[in-house]
Order: structure tokens, then sequence, then C-alpha cells
């Protein structure tokens, strides 16, 4: 379920840590990016993050989503499912997930649906993986190093409105 937060109130990830959050808000937290799918790499004398275009073999580049959620440790046993006291230690998740952002103290930003009240801002924000990653097949080391790209960093604010024409 997806919900924008009454202007009135406080919204939940402003007054609750991760931990204190019951299931449902805790999925709506997660933005739909799809970020978390795609395949990293740690350059290991530098410790730096490399995202590729590369993705895990469920994720669905079209829906941008799990192909299949519900049971998708059966078919990648290392596929990390995200909990209060993992997501400070996961290093990978990309700075702009809620979650991290949330562990961290932040805010969310103007293209999370639940403060937009839209589950595309995160498609236009240039925010998710929609569209731009190629399952992870049978590639090796060297196969992915060929697909590390630079992501585009995510619009600050949202889009003007051009005025419609007459």
């Amino acid at each position: 379920m997806r919900y924008a937060v009454a202007m009135t109130e406080v919204p939940f990830w402003r007054t609750k840590t991760l931990e204190q959050m019951n299931e449902r808000e805790w999925e709506s937290l997660c933005d739909n990016c799809g970020r978390c799918c795609v395949i990293s790499l740690e350059d290991q004398d530098t410790g730096v993050l490399e995202y590729t275009n590369v993705s895990c073999k469920l994720f669905d580049t079209k829906k941008c989503g799990c192909g299949d959620y519900a049971n998708r440790k059966q078919y990648v046993p290392d596929c990390v499912k995200l909990t209060p006291k993992n997501v400070p230690k996961l290093d990978w998740l990309p700075r702009t997930c809620a979650y991290r952002l949330v562990s961290e103290g932040q805010d969310l930003h103007w293209w999370h649906p639940l403060v937009s009240g839209d589950p595309n801002t995160v498609h236009i924000a240039k925010v998710s993986a929609k569209n731009k990653t190629r399952p992870e097949g049978r590639l090796k080391m060297a196969g992915l190093i060929r697909h590390i790209t630079q992501w585009p960093e995510p619009l600050e604010a949202p889009p003007k409105r051009r005025p419609r024409r007459r």
C-alpha cells in the first residue's frame, strides 16, 4: 500500500527508528528504485564501490522490481533481506536508499513515494534502475568489470511543469 503523509502529521520515518517500525511502515519505506538489486563491485585496494548496469537474475528492469520477491531466497540464496540490524552495515546500499537515510537520521527525498504521493517520482528523479540494467546471467568478474557504469545523479527538485499550449 502506498500513501502520502498528510502535512499536519509528523511522518513515521521522522519519529521512529527502523527497529520501531511495524511491517507496513517498513515495507512502505522502500521506494522501489531497484538499486539494491544492481550488482556492485568493491575495489580491494581502495574500498571504492562501483556500480554496474547488471542486476540480479530475478530483477525485472521494465517493471523495476523483483520477478519473484516472495521466493527470491530460493532462487538467489545470497539475496540480502534488509533488516533494522543489517542496514547500517550494508555499505553497498545506494546513498539514496530510504532505509539507509532513516538509519543515518536523514529525511526522505522529495521523490520518495511517501513524500510525493506518486510511485513514479522515483523514476522521474532518475533514481531507479528501471530500464537501465541487464540480467546477471553467467557473467564472471571480468564481464562484470566491463559493465561498470556511472549512474546519473538524482534530480535535486521536481522538474518544473511546462505550461500547456492552447
